[in-house]
């Protein structure tokens, strides 16, 4: 039928319209995040986001702490409380997911060791995700691991937009997200505008097998699994924390700074949580304390 071929290639001309607007915003939204992260650290008239001695500052801290107090109450309510539920699985149950979880960040690890000039290690990684994801059956085995594979360490778009000397910019607390800052909020819209294949065919694939549901269950459980290995790590870091908001900001940022230079955790970083512990799966999974003000941290 004519008619019907015509009314279904509007239908397609409308949703590829839609499409390529939607990418175009997505793109000056990011241009916008990294030219406010480049000024911050810059010696402009802003004074609001002038960042002095290479440190990163707390532009907008009212808010952070505001946002901080509301990811508190989320997490006294609904995080810690499906932590604990999901921690008394049994351990193989948890063991295998962590490890689904694991390989499936490589997809966005790989490209990150690409973009910063680690192509030893993009092989690497690029061997362990077919060994694992066959061998392994979905991840669900780290038999790399056992293979005798280097240790696996996660990159993202925010650590390679600090390796190429972007700034940090101003330090950011999102809602439900968390502690972030303006360069690593940069980082995570390049997920969503094509840099994360499995959000890619998840979202885009047009397949069977996957949707969008599928990719937002496996953030969720990735932030799950991490706030179950450390609910009492979290515990005594609060109540040995005269601010709990300055410690929370202190250790993403040192986590952060040290990722970019591929160093080793510090001893109090390597305390604190276990696991394959990462700051962008866990961003809104931490306990706010009664707020003082918070020292600078060094970017």
């Amino acid at each position: 039928d004519p008619l019907w071929s015509r009314g279904l290639g509007d239908v397609y001309k409308r949703q590829y319209k839609n499409c390529i607007m939607s990418r175009i915003l997505k793109i000056l939204v990011l241009s916008l995040f990294i030219a406010t992260s480049s000024m911050a650290d810059s010696d402009g008239q802003n004074e609001l986001s002038k960042n002095t001695n290479g440190q990163v500052k707390d532009c907008f801290e009212g808010i952070n702490r505001a946002v901080f107090s509301f990811n508190k109450g989320l997490d006294n309510v609904l995080i810690e409380p499906i932590a604990k539920g999901y921690r008394s699985l049994p351990a193989p149950v948890r063991s295998g997911t962590s490890n689904v979880l694991t390989n499936l960040s490589s997809l966005i690890t790989i490209p990150n060791n690409v973009l910063q000039g680690q192509i030893k290690t993009a092989g690497v990684n690029t061997g362990r995700f077919i060994i694992n994801t066959t061998i392994g059956i979905l991840g669900l085995f780290d038999v790399a691991e056992k293979m005798g594979f280097p240790e696996y360490e996660k990159e993202d778009y925010g650590q390679t937009l600090g390796v190429w000397g972007v700034s940090s910019g101003c330090y950011l607390v999102l809602p439900v997200l968390g502690p972030s800052t303006i360069r690593d909020t940069a980082g995570s819209f390049i997920n969503v505008m094509g840099g994360d294949p499995y959000y890619n065919i998840s979202t885009h694939g047009n397949n069977e097998y996957l949707d969008k549901s599928d990719y937002m269950l496996t953030k969720v459980l990735t932030g799950i699994d991490f706030r179950a290995k450390n609910i009492e790590s979290f515990e005594n870091l609060e109540k040995n924390s005269m601010d709990f908001y300055a410690a929370a900001k202190s250790l993403y940022l040192q986590d952060r700074k040290r990722k970019i230079a591929n160093t080793k955790p510090s001893a109090t970083i390597e305390i604190l949580y276990e696991g394959d512990a990462d700051w962008e799966e866990i961003l809104s999974l931490i306990h706010i304390s009664e707020p003082t003000r918070p020292e600078r941290i060094a970017d």
